[in-house]
């Protein structure tokens, strides 16, 4: 039962599990469409001006019948992509309830209607992130008042519910943040930088389980990935795992995420 030798970091990005997140159309779901192997699984229009696989979700159901397929491993894809994650969660929140025959997540009292929604969602987001394939996890950006023992100010983080945002940056290996970055040229006019920002800091979510990435890089697939396979210089991937959250990710092993 117990391991004789230790698992090794894994060196390629589509066996990764990312949250990418930042405004709209920066362009977070172009970026994913140019991963190994890439699927999307739409739960919103907006990918009309991209060339990709795709499957409509309506529904929690159909997450859930994705996924299964996914699950049995007769397709090409490599990564498994949910753009977005926001809308994903809300399905879960709207299956729960016809589920139990309620009209809010409130009407079972005592927050069991919340927690059956959240467990429900971590469920099958665990199963995925275990499946032998990366996943994605797509979603906007909105600004928090956040309060602490020496005041208030402003984050930016994923637009998920609490609950959900904290099932989520748990279990990811990278948190990515799409920014502008607004600078002056020479003769005093902004210019505009599209960035993905990687590490933590106190005004928005970011980290970088992998320790492999700048803290500031181009929204540029190709720049991404020709830095995150560079050689490693970076810490071991256990030496930087507090910068992104608790969870623990040892391997992945095919798993049905349905019902």
């Amino acid at each position: 039962m117990l391991p004789t030798k230790k698992t090794q970091p894994k060196q390629d990005l589509a066996d990764l599990t990312v949250l990418i997140y930042g405004r709209s159309k920066i362009g977070k779901s172009t970026w994913c469409s140019q991963s190994d192997g890439a699927l999307f699984l739409a739960t919103e229009p907006g990918l009309n001006a991209l060339d990709v696989f795709q499957v409509p979700i309506s529904s929690w159901d159909d997450l859930l019948a994705a996924c299964g397929d996914i699950a049995e491993g007769k397709h090409p894809f490599k990564t498994i992509i949910i753009d977005t994650v926001d809308n994903a969660y809300r399905m879960c929140s709207e299956y729960i309830c016809k589920k139990f025959k309620i009209e809010h997540e409130s009407d079972l009292g005592y927050g069991k209607g919340w927690a059956l929604i959240n467990n429900e969602f971590h469920r099958v987001l665990t199963k995925m992130a275990f499946m032998s394939y990366g996943l994605f996890l797509v979603s906007h950006s909105v600004e928090k008042e956040i309060e602490t023992r020496t005041g208030k100010h402003t984050r930016i983080v994923p637009t998920l519910p609490d609950k959900a945002r904290k099932i989520v940056l748990g279990m990811v290996d990278l948190i990515l943040f799409c920014d502008l970055e607004i600078t002056k040229d020479e003769d005093g006019n902004p210019t505009y930088r599209r960035v993905m920002r990687t590490k933590p800091s106190p005004n928005y979510e970011a980290g970088d389980r992998t320790g492999r990435l700048p803290e500031t890089i181009d929204l540029d697939f190709s720049k991404f990935i020709e830095v995150f396979n560079m050689p490693a210089t970076a810490p071991k991937v256990s030496a930087s795992r507090s910068q992104v959250g608790s969870g623990d990710k040892q391997s992945k092993v095919p798993a049905s995420a349905g019902k």
